[in-house]
């Protein structure tokens, strides 16, 4: 029964009556198969979904920006907090990430959801040796409400339109080989 069904399919492929995914799509589903560990949790979306427009405040007091600004790239988009264990664990692999794969094409954002004083993520920080990611702020959490970040940390993989197209609950390891290869199957690298 199997063959008959993969013999129906690849007659239906050839006669162009199923597509198959081709280009970013491609991609996504080559990126999703890759999954392993703790990247098993990474949840990839059938179909792109609208991010939010709310604006979050920049470090250093240098304004307010919404996600709007990274159009044109991939985006790994860390929700994470000073208080969280899990969030300090992680986010070295979220550094390290952003040294090896950040760029014109792909970039790690951070982004403390509520109460987080600028004093203490620039403390956060020194503690664990992170020079290199954000420390952008979303006190009120209107951007994580937007976006339904319910616990910390919560990872949102978004594409270069400003779609979320995949979601991590919790922490991973953002270093692993495995992380690697889907980041950099899903921008083409």
């Amino acid at each position: 029964m199997k063959r008959i069904f993969a013999a129906l399919v690849y007659t239906a492929l050839g006669a162009g009556a199923i597509s198959a995914p081709s280009g970013a799509q491609a991609d996504l589903t080559q990126a999703a198969l890759l999954r392993t560990g703790d990247m098993k949790k990474l949840v990839f979306h059938e179909v792109p979904e609208a991010t939010s427009t709310a604006a979050y405040q920049l470090a250093d007091d240098a304004g307010e920006q919404t996600l709007e600004a990274y159009q044109g790239k991939y985006v790994l988009l860390n929700f994470w907090a000073t208080w969280c264990a899990p969030c300090r664990k992680e986010m070295p692999q979220l550094s390290e990430l952003q040294a090896e794969l950040g760029g014109d094409d792909f970039e790690v954002v951070t982004i403390a959801t509520g109460r987080n004083s600028p004093e203490g993520i620039k403390k956060f920080f020194k503690e664990i040796g992170v020079d290199n990611l954000p420390r952008h702020q979303d006190p009120k959490q209107a951007l994580a409400s937007q976006m339904g970040i319910f616990g910390l940390p919560i990872t949102v993989l978004i594409d270069p339109e400003g779609r979320e197209i995949a979601r991590l609950r919790g922490d991973a390891d953002w270093a692993s080989d495995n992380a690697k290869a889907i980041i950099k199957t899903v921008i083409g690298d």
